[in-house]
């Protein structure tokens, strides 16, 4: 009888060691946007590998992800309304449903139970559950007599948030989904012309939305609503100048590193930077081309900039103290984004055109892989889970 028992929990330690084996962590997985395919693949960041191809999911021209909170689901938002909830661990796609006929990204909320998504056609956001991507609010983005604006700018906040502009109307709504089916919106008006995007800062508190109509830049403390909007940065854009822009620089790539802001010039080859105290500019970086996404490494030490075209096969590196280029690298062709692993020590860079993401050290430079992927665009990693407005 006890042989007979020791062969049974032999038998039950291989049991449990075999699915061991099969077990994995969420924690360094990721995705990079094939964009002209309309699939993502998901990747390992720790063994800097692809591990499935996940496909179907539509028009990826401009799509954003965000994770759940736990993140082994990542939601991709799509060019064409679509909305899909990928398995990050079984690499397959769980749910999609087209929710629009124009959108342009989404977020998730701080409690990681509603996605929403921000829409061109109709005008206005959606609600729908993580869980099933059931639909439970709508906001329509009506002004005016009764017309409808495009939405962007959309991004979490604290208390159960979404904050969003109005680029038709000249608005920002800030949305309280406490009671997910009865949001409640308050709304600030004549924020400036034509808001085409915005960002939040690390900590929960300042929304800022880019003019494209005009210069300056529209800014809300959410911890004191009641101020209304503030007007910073009033040469900050293209309105007077009028320069060619080849691409208006993306306002989530900007760099937070301490009391500074590092923001990519409108038009221009610089890196402003301004004091976050006062949200003045008191310097400014020369740089290679137009910057796009202006980066900060998770320590703050560093910022990473990419260009527009056609000179976007390029990206340098600024250090934050001294505020001087101290590298410049050529990873190929039409460089896309930039995605920091969690704690810094490397960077993954999609090269559209050579069709290929490759991964630098962030303290030497030195290349350490290259993968293939076919015109790679977005790169995002599970770590945005756990911060604010990603």
């Amino acid at each position: 009888m006890a042989a007979r028992t020791r062969l049974i929990v032999i038998a039950t330690l291989v049991t449990l060691m075999s699915g061991c084996a099969g077990l994995r962590g969420t924690g360094d997985l990721g995705v990079v946007v094939e964009r002209a395919d309309g699939r993502v693949l998901v990747v390992n960041t720790t063994v800097r590998q692809r591990l499935a191809t996940v496909d179907g999911l539509g028009d990826l021209s401009h799509a954003s992800v965000v994770f759940s909170p736990d993140a082994r689901y990542a939601f991709v938002f799509g060019r064409d309304g679509g909305l899909t909830k990928v398995d990050l661990l079984r690499g397959r796609v769980e749910k999609r449903i087209i929710q629009a006929g124009n959108s342009i990204g989404g977020a998730i909320s701080q409690d990681g139970r509603l996605v929403a998504v921000s829409n061109y056609t109709p005008g206005g956001v959606r609600v729908f559950t993580a869980a099933d991507l059931e639909l439970v609010a709508e906001i329509p983005a009506e002004y005016g007599n009764g017309q409808r604006s495009k939405v962007v700018g959309l991004v979490d906040a604290p208390g159960q948030r979404f904050v969003f502009t109005l680029f038709d109307a000249g608005e920002i709504w800030v949305a309280n989904m406490h009671t997910p089916s009865a949001p409640i919106v308050r709304k600030f008006r004549n924020v400036g012309k034509q808001p085409y995007d915005a960002l939040i800062t690390p900590d929960g508190r300042y929304y800022l939305a880019g003019l494209f109509g005009e210069d300056g830049m529209a800014m809300i403390d959410l911890w004191k609503q009641e101020s209304g909007v503030t007007r910073i940065l009033g040469d900050y854009g293209r309105g007077q100048q009028r320069l060619p822009v080849y691409k208006m620089p993306h306002l989530e790539g900007w760099a937070i590193a301490g009391d500074y802001a590092f923001v990519p010039a409108v038009g221009q080859h610089k890196v402003l930077v301004l004091n976050r105290r006062s949200w003045r500019q008191v310097g400014q970086i020369p740089v290679h081309g137009q910057p796009v996404f202006v980066m900060a490494r998770p320590d703050g030490r560093q910022v990473w900039v990419n260009f527009a075209h056609p000179r976007n096969d390029t990206v340098q590196i600024i250090d934050t103290m001294t505020r001087r280029i101290v590298k410049t690298l050529k990873p190929g062709k039409a460089i896309l984004h930039m995605e920091f692993t969690p704690k810094g020590e490397e960077v993954w860079v999609s090269a559209r055109d050579s069709d290929r993401v490759l991964v630098y050290d962030t303290e030497t430079f030195e290349q350490r892989a290259s993968l293939s992927a076919d015109k790679p665009s977005g790169i995002f990693f599970s770590a945005r889970a756990h911060r604010i407005g990603l």
